[in-house]
């Protein structure tokens, strides 16, 4: 599927890839869910896939939320930046080893939401004309919704799928 430029378009992929996602979850076992991955990675259980997808969520939220306020705030907090950032995402991971797969899967669906509302509160200039907001840098802010959402969503199923051909074979 082609990288959504387009309100219309960002709203049907983030939605179909994040059913797909969920679709996918639900034709494992719990047992199969909560098994731990047989490969390298930071991430090492669908739980750790989802809270990455929900922390992510939070950076948009607060990022919007803060320079539509007038906060200007960069999209990555302190003291991260685009060549740090997997430092981030460790930290990320970290901070939910104690999450639950069901909690990461409640707050996943609830920020997911939050995000589809927020995508819905912009026009389709506001969200895909370059430099629309002086905020976004040199791109737009719907380049960082996609990020956010139908291009994560990809990612996480790919996790998934490689997680579920392995445990349904043994």
């Amino acid at each position: 599927m082609a990288r959504p430029s387009t309100k219309e378009a960002l709203e049907s992929a983030s939605t179909m890839n994040f059913a797909q996602l969920f679709t996918l979850i639900d034709s494992m076992s719990k047992e199969e869910q909560n098994a731990l991955f047989s490969f390298e990675g930071r991430d090492k259980n669908i739980r750790d896939v989802l809270v990455h997808l929900y922390e992510w969520h939070q950076l948009l939220l607060n990022w919007v939320d803060s320079n539509q306020a007038g906060k200007e705030q960069h999209f990555l907090p302190k003291p991260y930046n685009w060549r740090t950032y997997p430092q981030m995402n460790d930290a990320f991971w970290e901070k939910h080893q104690k999450t639950s797969l069901e909690k990461s899967v409640t707050i996943l669906q609830d920020s997911h939401a939050e995000v589809m509302n927020l995508i819905r509160a912009f026009s389709d200039e506001a969200l895909f004309t370059k430099k629309y907001f002086s905020w976004t840098g040199t791109t737009s802010l719907g380049s960082y919704c996609v990020s956010a959402t139908s291009s994560h969503y990809d990612w996480a199923m790919k996790i998934i799928k490689k997680h579920k051909k392995h445990v349904t074979t043994n």
